[in-house]
């Protein structure tokens, strides 16, 4: 009958839905059966029948209890066969308990004497491996056997090491192809995983080269995308736009100034963030340039990004390469904070995912339908207990085995509490001053605010830090295209001075406002990052684009203040020295011309690159003000204001030294009168070693920052 039609859902237990859609009514004495494992047939009792607007809905109840790994069918006589979907178990309350699996060796286990295949599917009958071993040989098929907690395990006897694997699994008699949530290696675009020696790409990553920071308080993150400070011409980086291309020493601009990892070392920040180098979906990594994206579509999340190594076919380039990266920053003291994308996946119902568990990894709705807080679709669901332990076991991976030192959680708000203290934990265990932070903004999707990671439950999570963009919006004024020529302190409106004195004692001190933070530490100045207007195209889309001079002033004053603030400097890669991005802000997939690091830019203004790194200087080994305590925090600092635009911070630092800064964010000079004298330590030039200049006069330059101590005499 080309108009019949019938589905099966399993309720609980014991009891499934069957509905019937025909203009021919089912026959009462028409048994409906159901068929295990193509093998047994059991004739289900119908417990309740409902007729409405040609559907037939029956309730139908058996005996023996359904058990997850089995095959199930529904038969109508002259109706035909049905799959049972048997999604509805997700949803049993022991479920979570039932198939939590603890262990830690999921994925491929690897000796030359034999290889352990375990994938996590409980909703599966069966589960297929198919290997080969190259592109040119054909599939070899090995079903593996199902296990306790809805695990599937198969090993093979022998050396498999480069050989490529995909699954198929069985889900509702519906069998589809996929690569594995855990791989760790891949061939290009993730089109099938591969066994490798992982003891073949251990390399020294330089951890004895590192220093330990007591404090976040003692670091400072610089964030950079690996093709986009690589890929200009203005260099002689011979890599361009891969992982070797950060390795690269003694590099140098058309200038001569240092360029690529030495321009790095030569700031003297503490820490990079490196935006996602897990292997993301939207760019085809064997034609890389072809395309552009940052790389928040993530695809694979154990194995690095293909298009930034030699060869993406090539399973072991990708991780070596990777690895000599994250070591080269290490043996240049430099920490490497890796930026993670827990919060979504690239076509969620398309994933690997969704084809291995359907219905458990994305958090839904009430009704049903999938949760869209990220804008992409598919808000994963971390408070179910294995998307949590993907996500700790991926964080506890990329830790131990690529030695990262931090992780920067792109859209945090989306995920629980619970989860991020998990990482933090774990990431600790391994490394004490592992740095753990995001995007902590309160976003729309099913979960209760008082379980989500945003920063609205900072005092939940007290070693947790979170970018502050009270902070942002307050120095240079609100974020968003509409506002794009709105200021704030920095940018032509004063009255953000009270909002400058709050977010200046890191949002943690009851001083104005109530504060945001329970420490210093949690607070992550910045004002310019990958998605938004760069703090040029903000800056001068307020005062002109003829007034050059006058912007690059202000980005000065701006970048010295973060460094001055209590709380975690965070500078964005060029806002050094004031690149563009054309007045667009979210340049996620609009390429190199918009987003790569312009190194002859920074030989046109390289007095800014020389302000920033005395003010880094001056952060690091001068100014103690790394404290976290927000009342003791208050103690220290007391305020002035002069003409009602001029602020002055007094401040008594950590080693028991005065200091007044002095902020002036006018167009003429303005002058502070003390009572005693003071040294003057930081100027328009930057921090000013062995200066001789003692005044009682203050005179501040327009758009500057000045700073003096009081020496005891």
């Amino acid at each position: 009958m080309i108009d019949n039609y019938f589905g099966a859902n399993l309720i609980d237990k014991n009891t499934i839905k069957v509905a019937l859609f025909s203009s021919v009514q089912k026959n009462d004495s028409a048994p409906i059966n159901l068929i295990i494992n193509d093998e047994r047939v059991v004739k289900l009792e119908i417990k309740k029948q409902v007729f409405l607007n040609g559907i037939s809905m029956y309730t139908c109840f058996f005996n023996e209890g359904f058990k997850l790994g089995n095959s199930y069918k529904v038969s109508i006589e002259n109706y035909g066969v049905a799959p049972l979907s048997v999604i509805e178990a997700l949803d049993f309350p022991s479920f979570d308990d039932d198939y939590y699996y603890p262990n830690d060796d999921l994925g491929v286990t690897y000796t030359t004497e034999k290889t352990t295949f375990k994938i996590w599917a409980p909703l599966a009958s069966k589960v297929e491996v198919l290997i080969r071993k190259d592109f040119d040989s054909k599939y070899e098929g090995h079903y593996l056997k199902r296990e306790d907690k809805g695990v599937f395990s198969l090993t093979l006897d022998g050396d498999y090491e480069g050989y490529h694997y995909i699954y198929s699994v069985t889900n509702n008699e519906i069998s589809a192809f996929t690569t594995d949530p855990y791989g760790k290696a891949s061939v290009a675009n993730g089109k099938e995983n591969v066994i490798i020696d992982f003891s073949k790409t251990k390399i020294d990553m330089h951890e004895d080269k590192l220093p330990t920071y007591k404090s976040y308080l003692d670091t400072i993150i610089y964030e950079l995308n690996v093709r986009d400070y690589t890929i200009d011409e203005h260099t002689n980086i011979e890599n361009k736009g891969k992982y070797l291309g950060l390795t690269e020493t003694g590099k140098v601009t058309k200038c001569g100034h240092k360029a690529g990892i030495d321009h790095i070392e030569e700031l003297g920040v503490t820490h990079v963030q490196i935006l996602p180098m897990y292997d993301f979906k939207t760019i085809d990594e064997l034609h890389p340039l072809d395309s552009y994206n940052w790389g928040y579509d993530p695809q694979q999340y154990f194995v690095p990004e293909g298009s930034y190594s030699s060869d993406p076919n090539d399973p072991y380039a990708r991780i070596i390469e990777c690895k000599k990266m994250i070591a080269a920053f290490h043996e240049k003291g430099i920490k490497v904070n890796m930026d993670v994308v827990y919060n979504h996946v690239y076509e969620g119902l398309y994933s690997a995912f969704e084809k291995v568990v359907p219905g458990y990894y994305f958090r839904k709705r009430k009704d049903g339908t999938l949760c869209n807080g990220t804008g992409c679709g598919n808000d994963v669901d971390s408070e179910r207990p294995m998307v949590r332990k993907l996500i700790t076991d991926c964080c506890k991976f990329w830790t131990e085995e690529y030695g990262i030192d931090g992780l920067r959680f792109d859209l945090m708000g989306i995920l629980d509490v619970k989860t991020i203290l998990r990482v933090n934990k774990i990431c600790r265990e391994i490394k004490p001053d592992f740095m753990v932070y995001g995007e902590g903004w309160d976003m729309n999707t099913e979960l209760k605010s008082d379980k989500k990671a945003s920063i609205l439950n900072s005092f939940k999570m007290e070693d947790i830090a979170f970018f502050n963009d009270t902070y942002r919006d307050t120095l240079k004024g609100p974020n968003g295209t509409d506002k794009l020529k709105s200021g704030g302190y920095f940018t032509g409106n004063p009255s953000y001075v009270e909002g400058f004195k709050f977010v200046f004692l890191s949002s943690s001190v009851n001083f104005v406002y109530p504060a945001r933070f329970i420490n210093a530490a949690q607070s992550v100045n910045y004002v310019e990052c990958h998605d938004n207007f760069t703090l040029f195209d903000k800056v001068s889309s307020i005062y002109g684009k003829d007034e050059e001079k006058k912007v690059l002033d202000i980005i000065k004053q701006i970048n010295g203040t973060i460094l001055l603030s209590f709380g975690i400097p965070f500078f964005h890669a060029g806002q050094e020295v004031g690149l563009t991005k054309y007045y667009e802000d979210n340049t996620y997939n609009m390429g190199d011309k918009y987003n790569k690091f312009r190194w002859d830019t920074l030989d046109a203004r390289f007095d800014m690159v020389t302000y920033l790194k005395s003010m880094i200087y001056f952060r690091k080994n001068i100014f103690k003000i790394n404290e976290e305590n927000p009342e003791k925090i208050g103690k220290m600092n007391t305020f002035s204001i002069t003409d009602g635009e001029l602020l002055s911070a007094k401040i008594k630092s950590l080693d028991n030294k005065e200091y007044i800064i002095c902020f002036n964010p006018t167009d003429v000079r303005k002058t502070v009168i003390l009572d005693d004298y003071y040294l003057l330590v930081c100027g328009q030039a930057g921090y000013l070693k062995g200066s001789d200049v003692r005044i009682k006069t203050l005179p501040i330059e327009p758009h500057c920052i000045a700073v003096y101590l009081k020496e005891e005499i």
